[in-house]
């Protein structure tokens, strides 16, 4: 199997994305391969005293371009000649820590969608009280139609099977309340929609405050409430620690204590460090895509190459595919 890695994607490359992809060519059974600028990789490559394959690539799509414009336009960019190389099977995923935007563009015109899915997702993994949550859509779709939702909740169902091994996974609704005719027409529609649905496990809608406790194992959404709920959810994480940092330094008593709680208090850091669950996956790209934090360390990068290996070995776009049927049925 062989990973392509956007060596010029994110904040901090290539020097961060160089050394995560060299961590993660140590422990998988996996070729990894670097695409980008050469001479901007091989300085940072000869640092680790590993080598990797290099695909030079001379363009770079920043954050700040138009997705589709960027696209057309940047052939010769790390995230365009990537994407034409899983299209054609050079190469068994891909992944990147660039522009949003612009792989979502490039996964629907470069590699194509599943035949059958009318709107990918983005899907990530968060931790609860219980079993790990997969919420879908967190951003690639602002508006949708009830239909999409459907959709979004069979290809979560899969992925929660086959990568997080949680067997007849349940599904909630995201929604401002868990009665039934709560919410907006499309919710309405995409819960009546759900119902009906025999391949899924469907237990009604689900209130934000509600997921942490575990109650559910997929959450649906459109992408617009589902980039909101996670941004809100990183920073107010952000928030309480830098909270607790500033109270523990203001008291010796509270210093005192918290050097008792310090590996509590670090595993529970550990369990909301977004660097811990690799990275967001395309659903419905007919390829294995994987789209890494902007602002990933080494650690994220090789954490996200890891969920590439294993997404791409669970074979599960190919389930996605093998379920088209049922999913076209449903609807």
């Amino acid at each position: 199997m062989r990973i392509l890695v956007d060596a010029m994607g994110g904040d901090r490359a290539p020097e961060e994305i160089v050394k995560g992809a060299v961590a993660a060519s140590k422990e998988l059974s996996s070729e990894i391969v670097l695409i980008g600028n050469r001479d901007k990789i091989e300085p940072h490559m000869e640092k680790t005293g590993s080598s990797l394959e290099i695909i030079h690539a001379e363009d770079v799509i920043t954050n700040d371009e138009q997705p589709v414009n960027a696209i057309r336009k940047k052939k010769e960019s790390s995230i365009v000649k990537g994407l034409r190389l899983l299209k054609e099977g050079k190469v068994q995923a891909m992944v990147s820590a660039g522009s949003t935007g612009a792989l979502m563009a490039g996964g629907l015109f470069v590699v194509g969608r599943i035949e059958g899915i009318d709107r990918p997702a983005i899907a990530t993994v968060f931790p609860t009280q219980k079993d790990p949550v997969v919420l879908l859509d967190i951003g690639a779709n602002s508006e949708v139609k009830p239909k999409n939702l459907v959709q979004f909740a069979i290809m979560g169902s899969i992925y929660a099977e086959e990568i997080i091994d949680i067997q007849n996974p349940t599904v909630g609704l995201m929604n401002i309340g868990v009665e039934e005719e709560k919410g907006n027409s499309t919710i309405k529609a995409a819960y009546a929609a759900l119902k009906q649905v025999e391949t899924i496990n469907f237990v009604g809608n689900i209130e934000a405050r509600d997921i942490f406790d575990g109650k559910v194992n997929v959450v649906v959404s459109d992408g617009f409430t589902g980039n909101i709920f996670l941004k809100t959810l990183e920073g107010f994480g952000t928030y309480i620690f830098n909270r607790l940092k500033a109270e523990v330094k203001s008291n010796i008593t509270y210093s005192l204590g918290a050097m008792l709680l310090k590996p509590a208090l670090h595993k529970i850091k550990a369990t909301l460090d977004y660097s811990e669950y690799g990275g967001a996956m395309f659903l419905g790209i007919d390829g294995v895509l994987v789209k890494c934090h902007g602002s990933s360390d080494s650690k994220a990068i090789a954490n996200g190459i890891k969920a590439a290996f294993k997404f791409a070995k669970a074979n599960v776009s190919e389930k996605l595919k093998q379920n088209i049927k049922l999913i076209e049925k449903e609807n």
